[in-house]
């Protein structure tokens, strides 16, 4: 009933949902009894709910829940924690076009790119549930006589994965899957414009049967939440995707204590355009990569280079199929381009195209056609 009755109440206009942590299988308020709200980026007043401003404390408390079960979860035999990753899997696909809205409201993307993003983390799912039935060892010769030497899998221990907001679904699914299936246990603070995403990831999490405390999240911001996991002594593994200057920071504490660290950074990307190149294919895979996730993406082209001769006839065809594209809310089915994530993003790629504006007038058009720029893009990796 009380189920019910909160279902009720979050459907009523005006009501903002509160949603909580998931430490050791349940529900909980982070202990700082803060707040932060996440927000529609192409309509700022639809807000999606309240999220917990996690602390260095709701963070030990994941790292360990984490710890308490990691000994159970890595007794499991690997194929019955595949068949688990095969329950989760099923339950995003069946959920699909639900979790694909629910990334377009809170990302922005348009919704054939939600799907997509919802796509690839059903596609892992399934990937790394089979991995659990080819977790292969080797027998190696040994040198001394008598002897048989053998290698096998074994799980490192607590997995902390940080992930950013351009690829909400699909990002945690890559890095959460394949260390789920291997026995870690994992601790996972999504981007704190993303953490509804998050959130829905969780709950299918729990639905599909992990045991309570294997996954935890816990939103709340970079410098609190993620460094936080990052300096545990107790998190064994991390794995973080966003800014390189970031990156870069959580690499050198890491190798202090040690950690196994994966690291996916940003990107400055350019497509180069031979004077025999079929210029129609090269203006679609130029626009796609420019204006696909509204350019917010760390494989985004954000500059063209150019042999002379076809210079011209190709920013014809840039110039006029970008015209072509329609702006506005990616769950509108017509539209080609969602916002930029928040308004800080606007301003980064407002400052883009006013500096480039200023240095086109400082040199002449024809020093400028060996390398024309097609996009500017905010800082997401």
């Amino acid at each position: 009933m009380a189920e019910i009755l909160e279902k009720a109440v979050a459907a009523l206009p005006g009501v903002m949902k509160t949603f909580q942590l998931f430490i050791a299988g349940d529900w909980v308020d982070s202990v700082s009894g803060r707040t932060f709200e996440s927000v529609n980026p192409a309509d700022r007043r639809d807000v999606i709910g309240r999220f917990q401003a996690g602390t260095a404390a709701d963070v030990a408390m994941a790292v360990k829940a984490a710890e308490m079960v990691l000994p159970r979860w890595k007794a499991t035999p690997a194929p019955k924690r595949g068949e688990l990753l095969y329950a989760f899997a099923e339950l995003m696909r069946d959920n699909k076009e639900r979790l694909a809205r629910a990334v377009t409201r809170e990302m922005g993307k348009v919704l054939a790119e939600a799907r997509g993003d919802v796509q690839e983390g059903i596609d892992i799912a399934y990937l790394m549930a089979g991995e659990g039935r080819r977790m292969f060892g080797d027998t190696v010769p040994s040198e001394l006589p008598d002897k048989w030497a053998m290698s096998i899998r074994q799980p490192i221990g607590i997995a902390g994965i940080i992930t950013p907001w351009n690829f909400p679904m699909a990002i945690p699914c890559w890095k959460m899957m394949p260390a789920l299936v291997a026995g870690n246990t994992v601790v996972f603070k999504p981007a704190s414009d993303t953490p509804h995403c998050a959130t829905l990831l969780l709950e299918l999490l729990a639905e599909a049967g992990f045991p309570p405390g294997v996954v935890n999240l816990v939103t709340g911001s970079g410098a609190e939440v993620g460094d936080a996991i990052v300096e545990s002594p107790d998190v064994h593994v991390i794995s973080f995707t966003g800014q390189s200057t970031t990156g870069k920071s959580i690499a050198e504490r890491g190798a202090r204590r040690l950690k196994r660290i994966s690291l996916e950074l940003g990107g400055k990307n350019g497509v180069v355009v031979m004077r025999d190149a079929d210029l129609d294919l090269a203006t679609d895979g130029i626009l796609w990569s420019a204006f696909g996730t509204t350019g917010q993406r760390c494989t985004a082209c954000s500059r063209v280079i150019v042999e002379k001769p076809v210079v011209e006839p190709l920013l014809e065809r840039l110039e006029s199929r970008a015209k072509e594209l329609r702006l506005g809310s990616g769950l509108d089915e017509t539209v080609d381009v969602g916002p930029l994530i928040n308004p800080a993003a606007v301003e980064k790629v407002g400052s883009y195209r006013a500096s480039w504006c200023w240095a086109d007038r400082r040199r002449p058009r024809a020093s400028s056609r060996t390398a024309t720029s097609s996009s500017r893009r905010s800082s997401a990796a």
